[in-house]
């Protein structure tokens, strides 16, 4: 499967604006960008389908950056997917396309819509909270299995 990058770096922004506004500040883009690597004028395209999606609110000023506009407990995945690529988790089969006939409905049916469904029931499960909780648990692994000489 292939992720565009207005998706991987929307759920980095959000992921990383969790973690660094834990305290109550916030967060700059040119801050997410750099920690990131990613160009803080797409990032800021990015930032913007986010607010409008309601997962970040702004704040101007010289204090100003993003906070998460709800706690990370209550953004679930498959909502940001949906606000910065609706077709991840569309079905892949066009009823209207008259191409490859039934073969290719039934492999659509055993196979695609099913992939999409378990996508899309795993992605309305996981909040961003719960995304932040697996990669600080899969880091901590790694680290406890490094040999040092």
């Amino acid at each position: 499967m292939k992720i565009s990058t207005r998706v991987e770096y929307g759920l980095l922004a959000l992921t990383d604006i969790a973690v660094h506004s834990e305290d109550g500040g916030t967060v700059s883009s040119a801050e997410i960008a750099d920690r990131q690597g990613i160009s803080q004028k797409y990032l800021e395209q990015i930032m913007l389908a986010l607010r409008q999606g309601g997962f970040v609110k702004g704040q101007k000023g010289s204090r100003g950056g993003y906070q998460l506009a709800r706690p990370a407990e209550k953004i679930f995945l498959s909502q940001v997917l949906n606000a910065l690529d609706n077709s991840i988790l569309a079905d892949s089969f066009d009823p209207d396309d008259e191409q490859g006939g039934e073969m290719r409905e039934q492999v659509n049916n055993c196979l695609w819509d099913k992939l999409n469904g378990y996508m899309r029931r795993f992605t309305e499960q996981m909040s961003l909270a719960d995304l932040i909780n697996e990669c600080k648990k899969d880091s901590s692994e790694r680290k406890s299995y490094m040999y040092y000489i």
